[in-house]
């Protein structure tokens, strides 16, 4: 039997990160919800384009048909589309051939509160304020940032690469690093090699992705000829000595991942740009560059990191303020 939804991998993705709706977008900004309505009534049956997260879920839909008794993993919808305005959407994923068929539309609401209601350990939103209400309430989020959208058809091997901190685990380590200086960061992660970090906002996304591999293992021994369709690679800026942590938690959660870098402080489009991941993962926007712009990036708004932000940010706006005032 199919594993029921509390048992599988369930990505949410909102229409925005599915597909380009640049030029719907703007007809709601500029003309209201009434005329976007409209819009999207009399293009009912133009297909949109695909979206940054598109080559993603097309590939992580296909994990299905290699556990076709089982079919492990699913899609839904999140939108903040109303039903009526939402069949486009609907009638764009048939003609993709996407097997999503659970959805929630939201009129114009955030969805994020239904994340857990669909067991989904990752929610794919373009809207940022939907991705950080989401985080905020210690759900898994991730922004879309606008990238080149790359249609890879070759196989059906799917990339997914992560950052370490303030992705796959908590922010403690990195809340020393922002505190004090590297050599200070090494001697903290050193005393604490053997201590497992708590988990990250998609350390449940990981581990469940750890148990697909796990299935592939099985069809491994089965048969050597078989070719894995799931590729997962941590992309981290630390390096010796700190790296044994990171190990020394993957252990203890009884998880792994089939490629790792420690980069020290290296830029990471340097491995991103070889290593092609459908989808990165990363607390830090300052990392999620790549110079041919043809990488789909994903920014995890959690942790120190993206507080001390926001602070440097609130407080440079009201300087600019107080100079115009």
């Amino acid at each position: 039997m199919p594993y029921p939804i509390e048992r599988k991998l369930v990505v949410a993705v909102s229409s925005s990160a599915l597909f380009d709706l640049s030029e719907s977008h703007s007809v709601f900004i500029e003309k209201g919800p009434k005329a976007y309505k409209k819009f999207q009534e009399e293009n009912l049956d133009k297909v949109l384009e695909k979206g940054v997260a598109f080559p993603f879920i097309k590939r992580f839909l296909k994990i299905n048909h290699r556990f076709p008794e089982k079919l492990p993993v699913e899609v839904v919808l999140l939108s903040r589309n109303s039903a009526a305005t939402g069949k486009r959407v609907f009638r764009s994923i048939k003609h993709y051939d996407l097997d999503i068929s659970r959805a929630a539309f939201m009129e114009g609401k955030s969805p994020f509160e239904y994340i857990p209601a669909f067991n989904a350990s990752l929610f794919l939103s373009a809207n940022e304020e939907d991705v950080q209400n989401a985080i905020d309430a210690g759900y898994p989020g991730g922004v879309v940032l606008p990238s080149k959208t790359v249609s890879d058809d070759e196989n059906d091997e799917l990339r997914i690469a992560f950052d370490f901190d303030g992705v796959i685990a908590d922010d403690e380590a990195e809340a020393i690093f922002k505190g004090g200086d590297l050599p200070e960061f090494h001697a903290y992660e050193v005393a604490n090699s053997e201590t497992p970090h708590k988990p990250g906002p998609l350390a449940d996304l990981f581990k469940k992705l750890s148990f697909l591999q796990k299935l592939e293992d099985r069809e491994i021994e089965k048969d050597r000829n078989y070719k894995r369709a799931l590729t997962t690679a941590i992309v981290t800026a630390r390096n010796a000595p700190a790296h044994e942590r990171v190990i020394t938690t993957l252990e203890d959660w009884g998880v792994s991942a089939n490629e790792m870098f420690f980069l020290g402080g290296m830029e990471k489009d340097r491995i991103l740009s070889k290593l092609k991941p459908h989808m990165f993962f990363d607390d830090q926007k300052s990392h999620l560059e790549s110079k041919a712009g043809d990488i789909p990036m994903v920014h995890i708004p959690f942790g120190i990191a993206n507080v001390q932000n926001k602070q440097a940010e609130a407080e440079a706006e009201a300087e600019a303020e107080a100079a115009d005032s």
